[in-house]
């Protein structure tokens, strides 16, 4: 007799409310359809817990296809003990990384794609599983053994299961409704901001309740609203509210159902901007260096800001490189080494403006500061295609955002076709019908073109990698005009039995290296496997000029804390001559992995502390959001020449972590001008306001100060005044001043 699983729990101090917990199920490796099915003899499986990944559990480093079998009993008096009696949820936690699931062997839902799916891997670990049937499904048996079974693929590291037990209940008044803010066109201008809150109900009959929202600054209540709602069955409706604009101030919306009352509620923050609108005199954005090696082609854009048309010039340029006085785009071929300091030069019809850098011309300048532009990972995935490419280009050239520096436009997995050319050469897939046409009209606007690829025989999505036709795999970026390699480890693990050395992970990006720079271009190295073996010690030596110190980031605070905030040591060997931890691609702005992008989780204030976070680490500036669909606070977030400069600053030191008292960190990095920035970090849960000793990271006597996003000068002396919203940052730039 199979053994029936499951533990009865009162939830939401509800008397009538019954949880079924599941706590273990039957576990096997591998891939069999028939293992979905009800009657399937599964007592020789071993037995798992349902809460913890299953490597944890006797399943060391397996990747792959896994089956979960869990049993478990609908009895009569659970069903007699709901409110409610329309539809049964079955939440299953969170999978890494992609499932479908049975219920007696009939689908009930899928999150994230297998490997076999039509579209290619899609991973899902970051949902919680939700699937909803109707309590009279004909697949349902009351009184009797049921079986939910659960296929799982894992790509790789951790897989199945885990986060919280799953569990079985009967949906309530509240899990009918759905209520999210929307977000209206923000005219910064105006004096209040507006924010519809849309509610749905999606239960068969009426839902009525009380919607009250508050506003609040600093933990102080501005404004509240409050207002009856009914909701008419499978209806919904919007809710307009109206707010005085202010810096991060914050929304909390309740929603009290009349019947159980329960409470949905929500929050969000208010988009604020901080960098001050862009003068129409001139002004000149790039950093102080520029590398790259001789005899290859040079290309560089000046970044100006300021009304156009504008005239540049260069004093000084290098031989065999000439500018174009209307574009601002020096290109040609450095014949010489050396290091060159040109005087670049912008004038339009208000003024002047001229900036001095230096070119340095070597064999192992390929790359001399973090990079800055745009990757398509997180905003699409697998979806990339010359048309969202394009739509980039033309986004990051209309907006403005060239004119601040920003410069790389690199497709991720998901252009390689199927099969090789008939002389061994890659292919790109239908969605890119001509990449060398694409690489041109990037680089007529002076962006860089980046490609992705794996050294294993297929990348991550599942697309031909470089595995054994790497040098033609070159040639053929190099002809299209590839500025710039992400190469990504993926299946390269598969190739063998046994967990990876450290020279098995070195040697393909060794391999790469050797063959990039015969390639007859500047091309930079992206090394992406992970962080593992401390990357950060030994990715020059392999040839790399930048290198993933994580696993993927996401949308959310959690994700941004776990990876942001760990990156110290990583960033101590960041330098212009050794090259540049990556944290991951940036996650503000619109974001998503698959076709349904969304505004990006972070609040505003968090992706001020992102912003702020990377550029103290002196790490890539890789954006991950849909450039085309950019609001005005995320090109505020981007085009903050202040902010940039400390990414960009020509030290390119990392910066040293100081760990205060009320969750509040300090991020000190030095900087070539002889002023130190201060990310001053609010990691809690609540607003916080103090003032800041100077002393408190050691810096003791008095000292200039300014904000940097607000590139407004502040009081002088030995401390500030930190007024800084949950998980928000307030960004300084200060320098001594008188003696002592």
């Amino acid at each position: 007799m199979k053994k029936v699983l499951f533990l009865l729990l009162l939830i939401g101090g509800n008397a009538f409310a019954q949880n079924i917990t599941l706590t273990t199920a039957k576990f096997a490796t591998g891939d069999n359809k028939n293992w979905a099915n009800l009657n399937f003899e599964d007592s020789s499986w071993k037995s798992i817990h349902l809460n913890t990944h299953w490597e944890e559990q006797g399943f060391e480093n397996y990747n792959g296809y896994a089956w979960y079998r869990i049993h478990f009993n609908l009895t009569t008096a659970f069903k007699n003990q709901g409110i409610l009696k329309e539809d049964i949820e079955f939440f299953l936690s969170r999978i890494d990384d992609a499932d479908i699931s049975y219920l007696n062997g009939v689908e009930i839902g899928r999150t994230g794609r297998m490997l076999d799916d039509p579209k290619g891997f899609g991973s899902g670990v970051s949902k919680e599983r939700h699937y909803v049937i109707s309590a009279h499904h004909p697949a349902l048996r009351w009184d009797a053994d049921n079986v939910i079974a659960i296929r799982v693929y894992d790509k790789g590291g951790t897989g199945g299961m885990f986060k919280t037990y799953p569990s079985i209940h009967f949906l309530q008044h509240l899990e009918y409704l759905n209520m999210e803010p929307v977000g209206l066109p923000i005219n910064f201008k105006e004096k209040n901001i507006g924010k519809l809150i849309h509610l749905t109900n999606n239960y068969i009959q009426p839902i009525t309740g009380k919607l009250s929202s508050t506003l609040s600054l600093n933990g102080k209540i501005i404004k509240q609203m409050e207002q009856f709602v009914t909701l008419q069955p499978k209806g919904s409706t919007d809710v307009n509210l109206k707010f005085p604009k202010s810096d991060a101030a914050n929304i909390d919306v309740v929603f009290t159902e009349t019947v159980s009352k329960g409470q949905l509620k929500t929050s969000f923050e208010i988009p604020y901007l901080l960098t001050p609108e862009e003068k129409a005199t001139p002004q000149i954005n790039n950093s102080a260096l520029y590398g790259t090696k001789p005899n290859v082609p040079f290309l560089f854009k000046i970044a100006a800001t300021g009304k156009r048309p504008m005239q540049f010039s260069a004093l000084n340029l290098p031989k065999g490189l000439h500018l174009d006085k209307n574009t601002g785009i020096i290109s040609g071929v450095a014949k010489d080494t050396g290091n060159y300091t040109v005087v670049l030069n912008a004038k339009n019809a208000l003024g002047t403006a001229s900036h001095k850098i230096q070119f340095q011309i070597g064999n192992n300048k390929v790359l001399v500061l973090p990079p800055m532009g745009w990757s398509s990972w997180n905003c699409g995935g697998l979806s990339v295609s010359d048309a969202s490419v394009r739509a980039t280009m033309k986004a990051i050239v209309n907006s403005g955002l060239i004119n601040h520096g920003w410069s790389y436009v690199n497709i991720d997995d998901g252009w390689e076709a199927d099969e090789l050319a008939p002389d061994s050469s890659i292919m790109p897939n239908y969605k890119f019908p001509n990449m060398k046409k694409l690489t041109d009209d990037l680089h007529n606007y002076g962006l860089k073109f980046g490609i992705y690829s794996s050294p294993g025989i297929r990348t991550c999505g599942r697309y031909l990698g470089s595995y054994n036709h790497e040098v033609q795999d070159i040639k053929t970026y190099a002809a299209w005009g590839v500025d710039y390699l992400k190469y990504d480890l993926c299946s390269y693990r598969e190739l063998f039995k046994e967990k990876l050395t450290r020279e098995q992970h070195q040697y393909p990006y060794q391999k790469i290296h050797d063959i990039m720079e015969k390639s007859g271009r500047n091309m930079v190295l992206s090394i992406c496997q992970y962080g593992i073996e401390n990357v950060w010690k030994w990715g020059n030596k392999v040839g790399g000029n930048v290198w993933r110190t994580t696993g993927d980031i996401n949308d959310t605070w959690i994700s941004l804390k776990s990876i942001g905030f760990l990156q110290e040591i990583p960033a101590s060997y960041n330098s212009p001559t050794y090259g540049f931890g990556d944290p991951d691609m940036m996650v503000i702005g619109v974001v998503g992995w698959d076709s349904i992008l969304h505004d990006s989780r972070l609040t505003p204030s968090e992706q001020y502390t992102h912003v702020s976070l990377w550029s103290l680490l002196s790490a890539p500036l890789m954006l991950g959001c849909d450039l085309s669909k950019m609001d005005k606070f995320t090109y505020n977030l981007l085009s903050n020449d202040e902010v940039i400069a400390i990414d960009q600053d020509k030290w390119a030191k990392g910066p040293k972590k100081f760990e205060l008292k009320d969750d509040v960190q300090v991020w000190v990095k030095e900087l070539s001008d002889g002023s130190y920035a201060l990310g001053i970090f609010n990691l809690s849960e609540k607003p916080l306001h103090k003032v800041f000793n100077f002393s408190e990271v050691g810096f003791k006597g008095n000292y200039s100060v300014r904000d940097v996003w607000r590139q407004k000068n502040m009081v002088s002396g030995n401390q500030v005044d930190a007024a800084i919203p949950k998980h928000g940052v307030l960004l300084i730039k200060i320098r001594k001043v008188g003696k002592g």
